[in-house]
């Protein structure tokens, strides 16, 4: 085996900060122990480096590949530049997945690709076959013209096969084919593969190389993903269990020779919810519905019997919940409506069991099953003959598969059953949809992280490690966080006691006079740009509005609809300008303001998500699945408590990302502070932040606000001119 620090040929710097070398070490031996890694790190020391360098050093060792993956865009760029510069020292077989339908020049779903593609493929090899028997059958000709008997008899046989060969090859003529594909089978790639492995090329390289050669760029890229050393891809290509399984097979890889490492690593646990999560809308049981009334099959009267009264439950179940005024207020989003019952079954199974009769409900959705895998089958064959010009997806299949489920999952601990309604803006009609929402992610993660050879977790914000160990289904992983690095001098952290901003308090003219002034200060006092995150948007808009009458500045509004890089690129382009958002947007994380892009950054209360039915739902999940184990308020402190103050250290890495950065961050809510922790008890937040940074957390009454800002600027030297006057 190497020397530990044989993994420095990829590193592509002159030298690593202190912090990176020390994570290099104990990741590369946690590799050799085949151990996770949790590994939290402060914007701006590294973290990507630290983990693909000794990745790729032990996967070149052990015959393995690595696999990075983000949900963030910014980050993927990034991890394209570093694998890059890495390629420049020592050079690296590297890909860039994403997916398929980015990626498609003719722009079809995945069920018609996947025709097309084994058409095409039938097309190509009866050409080849067509072709190998033309040549026979010149060489036997030669060979009878010079009086070979015996190569007039084979001729004979041949030529009664090439007919048949042809008369398939002009039958297949008929079946819709993809012409990108096919000239990957006809042609000589060797020129894409040069290209694609001459240095590390985006998604949209290749979508551009290929378009220009007419090749499809996404199936050519599968084919050539065998032996690489590096992947980037999205999440999703990991955390959906169907995709992972083919993507390991593009990689000619075995689970247990796959290195996974996770950017952004506190969002795989919603990433991981959504990807668990199944839904039904009536609409799709209104197109199975038709579906079985067009058909003949003996099994088609069972199957409409039980998906219509699974139909019927549906509607009267939101009908039902429906008060006075409801229904003409249901807007174009879903809309949640309780049906969870403590000591019965929901609502929609028991209206269901009410709807139904017949011979049996779960005989009678095996039927659907077995009829609609048929119905499947047929369409598929459609398609293929070109008796269709697209590929139709067959509804009965995907709703009684999903009735089924429903009926044996959502009872389970971690399933929790919901109904969903929503109206229609073509027709402006209401309809509804099931589903079956996922409590718990490690249903997801676990089963990666065991079948993968090891995994490292990153982010500027995963403590506490126990906790998502827990949630993710780790089992004794390595853990390691390093703070900032930069000097402390650089930065303040300012916690203002104003009152608590809770949901109950935000209509309230002192609580809303109190924190309006502390903004103003902030704005007022900050040499250069300042971002303000809210618990809401509508909350971001009051403060908004409100500073807009008080204050001569440049304050930008993060609005519905608005492009959030125009919003960004304004906003770093000034010097004086305040930018208002939610922690819940997108500015809050994986977006980089660096240098003098912002210099100051404020949070606005805690901003806790709606707790809505669904969050009540994990909580209660939680708290029955993790309290022996933590011996906490495990639902409040790990769905809500923890996720939240995850946002807020999120938002706050937005300023200070390089050592010669300098800037301050202010948390305006006395539950940040530590008198507030005194008279606040469980209200309180401070404790929730790692030791370290709440060492950095500075107690300030409102009013002191401004100078303290102005002191830490002006001792930087960061005014443009004379300081504003207190």
């Amino acid at each position: 085996m190497a020397e530990t620090n044989g993994y420095m040929r990829f590193f592509p710097y002159d030298q690593p900060y202190d912090n990176q070398k020390e994570a290099m070490d104990r990741i590369y031996n946690s590799f050799t122990r085949e151990q996770d890694v949790l590994f939290e790190g402060a914007c701006g020391t590294g973290k990507t480096l630290s983990s693909l360098v000794p990745a790729l050093e032990y996967a070149r060792e052990e015959n393995k590949t690595v696999v990075i993956t983000t949900n963030v865009h910014q980050q993927m760029r990034q991890f394209v530049e570093e694998a890059r510069a890495i390629t420049r020292e020592e050079p690296i077989r590297a890909v860039v997945f994403r997916g398929k339908g980015s990626m498609c020049h003719i722009d079809v779903g995945f069920e018609e690709c996947q025709v097309l593609r084994d058409n095409t493929y039938e097309v190509v090899d009866a050409e080849r076959d067509l072709e190998e028997l033309e040549d026979r059958q010149e060489e036997l000709l030669e060979a009878s013209q010079e009086g070979d008997e015996r190569a007039a008899e084979a001729r004979s046989a041949v030529m009664d096969e090439l007919e048949q060969v042809q008369e398939r090859v002009e039958g297949l003529d008929e079946q819709n084919t993809c012409e990108y594909y096919y000239n990957n089978l006809v042609g000589d790639n060797d020129e894409f593969y040069s290209w694609l492995y001459d240095d590390v090329r985006t998604p949209d390289d290749i979508y551009e190389y290929a378009e220009q050669q007419t090749l499809c760029g996404y199936e050519l890229l599968k084919d050539g993903m065998e032996g690489v050393d590096l992947v980037v891809c999205n999440y999703h290509h990991l955390l959906d269990p169907m995709i992972r399984e083919q993507f390991f097979r593009w990689l000619d890889r075995d689970p247990e020779d796959v290195i996974t490492i996770f950017d952004e690593a506190h969002n795989v646990e919603d990433t991981a919810r959504e990807h668990a999560t199944r839904t039904l809308t009536e609409n799709t049981l209104d197109s199975a519905l038709d579906e079985l009334e067009d058909s003949d099959d003996a099994r088609a009267e069972p199957a409409y019997n039980v998906i219509s009264a699974f139909r019927r439950a549906l509607e009267a179940t939101y009908e039902d919940n429906f008060g006075f005024g409801d229904r003409e207020r249901v807007g174009g989003d879903w809309e949640d409506i309780s049906i969870a019952n403590d000591d019965k079954r929901d609502d929609l199974t028991l209206e269901f069991l009410q709807q139904y009769t017949g011979k049996g409900i779960d005989t009678e959705l095996e039927l659907a099953v077995h009829l609609g895998k048929e119905l499947d089958d047929e369409y598929e064959e459609a398609y293929k003959n070109g008796e269709s010009t697209t590929r139709q997806e067959c509804q009965t299949l995907q709703s009684a598969t999903f009735i089924q489920s429903f009926m044996d999952e959502s009872a389970e601990l971690g399933q929790y059953p919901v109904v969903s309604v929503r109206r229609d803006e073509a027709t402006e009609e209401v309809y509804g949809r099931a589903e079956l929402y996922t409590c718990i992610p490690r249903e997801v993660t676990q089963d990666l992280f065991e079948e993968v050879y090891a995994t490292v977790l990153m982010s500027a914000t995963l403590r506490p490690f126990d906790v998502i160990s827990d949630v993710l289904g780790l089992e004794d992983p390595v853990e390691m966080a390093y703070g900032l690095q930069f000097p402390e001098e650089n930065r303040r952290t300012f916690t203002v006691e104003t009152p608590a901003l809770f949901s109950s308090e935000r209509d309230n003219p002192e609580t809303q006079e109190a924190i309006a002034g502390v903004l103003e200060d902030t704005v007022e006092f900050t040499a250069g740009n300042t971002l303000l995150f809210f618990p809401s948007y509508a909350e971001a808009e009051r403060y908004y509005d409100r500073l807009s009458r008080e204050l001569d500045a440049n304050l930008l509004m993060d609005e519905p609809g608005t492009s959030v890089e125009d919003l960004r690129q304004r906003f770093v382009a000034s010097d004086d300008a305040a930018l208002f958002t939610s922690l819940w947007g997108t500015l809050a994380e994986g977006v980089s303001f660096d240098g003098d892009d912002a210099r100051t950054v404020v949070v606005v209360g805690v901003p806790y998500p709606h707790l809505n039915d669904r969050m009540e739902a994990v909580q209660e999940a939680y708290d029955r699945t993790f309290a022996d184990r933590s011996g906490r308020d495990s639902g409040w402190e790990y769905a809500v408590e923890i996720p939240t103050i995850r946002k807020t250290r999120q938002a706050l890495g937005r300023v200070i990302r390089a050592p010669e950065d300098f800037g301050v961050r202010v948390l305006v809510d006395k539950r940040y502070t530590e008198a507030g922790a005194k008279e606040m008890g469980k209200y309180s937040v401070r404790d929730t932040f790692p030791v370290e940074e709440r060492r950095e957390m500075l107690d300030v009454a409102a009013d002191k606000l401004k100078f303290a800002m102005l002191n830490f600027y002006t001792d930087n030297g960061a005014w443009d001119g004379e300081p504003p006057t207190p």
